[in-house]
């Protein structure tokens, strides 16, 4: 990948000649643009205008291609969710917004596979669009992969990773298995019902409709009612984005350009250092790459990528060439058999609920088998852990929780460690009442 940023000769109009500056039309007044062209007269400077790139969910838009229900039932459901995202214009402005760090790299890849657009819509549905999302059936990542199918399509899962909330990986993997599963039941639809349920659910609804001669298709089989909900859901999102003004919700515009692009480590790396050599914040890095579990990124047999804004790529590698430092501030340590967490803890000297805040072990006097544990190697690391409730990271990022089957907004607030109120209001909600399968933004 070419990660140096570079101007698309396709969108620029060359006005005259030296000294470059770039604008959108759609955000000049014509008035300007005379007063500009004027000043040329008198200055030989060039003016480069911009053209603004097409809205990403024009593209969206255009590449639909499930159809709506026909049934009475499912058509009640499809206004029973338009209504509620209209119903809750913040919360839904809000998960918009999230998409801009990922709708461009989901819409390319739903496109080079020639799958219908709804299908980039469905990390809506799933975590609206937040990468860390979790729900309490130990579903991670935009697209809620639980921890057997993440390995069952290649998503490692370990203490330095989860690669569920890997932006990339799990894309792949979620687009590689509803293929999958289009080519198993042949419609989308149930594509869509065994992606939520399971594609054996799916599987016997469907041989128990065929013993009984009654049809076979998604709005006919037997199926929970999270999943009956499912293709419905997607639906009014697509109704929604296709004319937000018709449900009185905005739909932020994204550019059809990409957000990220990736840089290579070929040496372990601290995060800190990462995100001062790129000038870019501690929750900008997690959302950007939230599979990392770690304060360092280890140095592997493959190289290792890390996603950055786009515009900030040339930074981190001007910085980088720049610098003359250590690249980590963290030592490797493997306990050797029968060591105390204590006694590793007095071996370096660090406050033992310092020491296992760093390396997740609050709770437990011994190792697990085969161990690595970081440790800090200046006292001003060390005091950075010293906190209460700092983690490994300081993140500042909205949290998202997937409803599911026996969640009530009480367990979701003591979970989360946030009052009930703050729940409601930050959501929108009237009531203590919540929809499983719909998802939760957790303040923090």
């Amino acid at each position: 990948m070419n990660l140096k940023s570079e101007p698309i000769d396709d969108h620029c109009h060359c006005v005259n000649a030296q000294q470059q500056s770039f604008e959108y039309l759609d955000d000049i007044e014509h008035s300007e643009i005379s007063k500009s062209t004027e000043a040329l007269s008198a200055s030989p400077k060039e003016i480069l205008i911009q053209e603004k790139p097409e809205d990403i969910w024009n593209i969206v838009n255009k590449g639909y291609r499930i159809p709506d229900p026909k049934k009475k039932w499912a058509k009640k459901v499809v206004k029973k969710y338009e209504r509620w995202y209209s119903e809750h214009p913040v919360y839904t402005y809000r998960m918009f917004e999230r998409t801009k760090r990922y709708i461009y790299h989901v819409v390319q890849e739903v496109e080079k596979r020639n799958m219908p657009m709804e299908i980039a819509l469905l990390p809506i549905i799933e975590s609206a669009y937040n990468p860390i999302a979790r729900s309490n059936m130990k579903a991670v990542g935009l697209w809620q992969f639980i921890p057997s199918t993440g390995k069952n399509y290649g998503l490692k899962q370990d203490w330095w990773k989860d690669e569920r909330s890997n932006v990339i990986l799990s894309t792949n993997a979620s687009l590689n298995y509803l293929e999958k599963l289009y080519n198993q039941f042949g419609t989308w639809e149930l594509a869509l019902a065994a992606y939520n349920a399971g594609e054996g659910k799916v599987s016997r609804e469907i041989k128990k409709n065929k013993r009984r001669k009654r049809a076979t298709d998604y709005y006919t089989i037997s199926l929970p009612r999270e999943t009956d909900e499912y293709v419905s859901k997607l639906i009014a999102m697509k109704h929604i984005i296709q004319n937000p003004e018709k449900y009185n919700v905005e739909v932020p515009y994204i550019p059809n350009v990409p957000y990220f692009g990736e840089v290579i480590l070929t040496e372990q790396m601290d995060i800190d250092l990462i995100l001062k050599l790129a000038d870019i914040s501690s929750e900008e890095f997690e959302l950007l790459n939230a599979h990392h579990k770690r304060p360092l990124i280890p140095n592997e047999s493959q190289p290792t990528g890390v996603l950055l804004p786009h515009h900030k790529i040339n930074t981190y590698n001007k910085n980088l060439a720049a610098h003359d430092g250590a690249l980590s501030n963290w030592i490797l340590y493997k306990p050797k058999r029968k060591e105390s967490i204590m006694k590793v803890a007095k071996k370096f000297d660090i406050n033992l609920s310092t020491f296992k805040r760093i390396n997740s072990l609050n709770g437990r006097v011994t190792f697990r088998r085969n161990s690595t544990v970081l440790i800090p190697k200046s006292s001003e690391l060390k005091s950075k852990y010293t906190l209460k409730g700092t983690g490994d990271f300081n993140y500042t990022s909205v949290g998202t929780h997937h409803v599911s089957r026996g969640d009530t907004l009480g367990g979701i607030a003591r979970k989360y460690k946030v009052s009930i109120e703050d729940l409601k209001e930050f959501n929108e909600l009237d009531s203590h009442i919540i929809i499983i399968g719909t998802t939760i933004d957790i303040p923090q």
